[in-house]
C-alpha cells in the first residue's frame, strides 16, 4: 500500500503561486468560494434550471441542473451537497462542472424536510445540519439512484454517471458507492470513509481528494485503502500539505493553502471523471 505523502508545505505554496500568477484563464477552472459563488452563478453562461424530479414511492426531490456547451451528449455527474444542504455554492460547482463538459444535477436531499415540507432554503445552516443527521441513509441512496436515472435519461445525455460530494457528502458520495454497482465514477472530498465491511460491494473506482489537517476525517483512510487494496478495487487518495477541512469551498484560507489544494484537486477531479465517464 502506497503510504500518504502529502505534498510539503513550502512546495504547496509555490504551486499555488505559480497557479494565480499563470493568469485569470487558469484560476477561472476553479468553482467559486463560498463568497463569489452567488456572482458566479449570477454571470455563468451556461442554462440552468430548478427541477422537480421524480422519486419511488410518490416522492420527488428538488434539484439544481446545468447543461454544458456542446454539440454531442454529455455524460452525468450528481453533485452531493455538505451538511449545509443545497447551497448557493453546491449550484456553483454544478455550474462549473458544466463548464467542464458534463450535465451536472445537483440534488436538494432536504427536501420535504423542512418545516411546512421545505427544502435547503427554508432553514439557517443550523437547521440545515440538524435536518442532515435525521436523513435515513437508505432514503438518500434511494434519491441518488432516481435523480441519476432521470439525468441519463434526458436526451442531451449519456447513460454514464458519477457523483462528487462534499464534507457529509463526500462520506454519502463514498457509500452511495457501496449501494449502485452502475456507478461509473466516485469523487470523495474530504468525507469520511464507510466501514470496511462495507466496501466488499463497490465497483466504481474511487477518488479521495482530503486536506492534511482534518485529522478527524483523514483516521478513516488507511483502513479503507487497505480494504480496497486487497479486494482489488480502485481507490485513489490525495492528501494536499496544509489544507484544511472544506479548502475548496474556502479557498481563501489556511494562507493560500487551501486555494493550492483547490488548484490541484478541481483537475484532478476533471480528469478523473473525463477517464471513467468519457470526455
Amino acid at each position: 500500500m502506497r503510504p500518504f505523502r502529502p505534498l510539503p508545505r513550502f512546495a504547496a505554496l509555490l504551486v499555488g503561486a505559480a497557479f494565480l500568477t499563470a493568469g485569470s484563464a487558469n484560476a477561472q477552472v476553479l468553482p467559486g468560494s463560498a463568497d463569489t459563488a452567488r456572482d458566479r452563478l449570477n454571470t455563468s453562461p451556461r442554462h440552468g434550471e430548478w427541477v422537480s424530479v421524480p422519486a419511488p414511492g410518490g416522492d420527488a426531490v428538488e434539484s439544481w441542473i446545468v447543461y454544458p456547451e456542446r454539440s454531442d451528449t454529455a455524460p452525468v455527474v450528481v453533485v452531493i451537497h455538505e451538511i449545509f444542504g443545497l447551497t448557493d455554492w453546491i449550484r456553483a460547482v454544478a455550474d462549473e462542472m458544466a463548464a467542464q463538459g458534463f450535465i451536472a444535477v445537483a440534488p436538494d436531499l432536504l427536501t420535504g424536510k423542512g418545516p411546512d415540507g421545505g427544502r435547503t432554503d427554508s432553514v439557517d445552516n443550523d437547521g440545515a445540519r440538524a435536518l442532515i443527521r435525521e436523513l435515513d441513509r437508505d432514503e438518500v441512496h434511494t434519491r441518488l439512484k432516481a435523480v441519476a436515472d432521470w439525468a441519463t435519461a434526458l436526451p442531451a445525455a449519456r447513460d454514464s454517471y458519477g457523483v462528487v460530494g462534499f464534507c457529509w457528502g463526500g462520506r454519502t458520495s463514498f457509500t452511495f458507492a457501496t449501494h449502485d454497482p452502475e456507478l461509473g465514477a466516485a469523487v470523495v472530498y474530504y468525507g469520511t470513509s464507510p466501514d470496511s465491511e462495507a466496501l466488499t460491494t463497490v465497483e466504481a473506482p474511487v477518488l479521495g481528494l482530503y486536506g492534511e489537517d482534518d485529522a478527524r476525517v483523514n483516521e478513516t483512510i488507511p483502513p479503507a485503502q487497505e480494504r480496497m487494496e486487497a479486494l482489488g478495487k480502485s481507490f485513489q487518495v490525495e492528501i494536499f500539505g496544509g489544507a484544511g477541512h472544506g479548502f475548496l469551498r474556502a479557498q481563501d484560507g489556511r494562507e493560500g493553502r487551501n486555494l493550492t489544494a483547490s488548484s490541484q484537486a478541481w483537475p484532478m477531479t476533471v480528469r478523473f471523471f473525463r477517464e471513467h465517464l468519457g470526455s
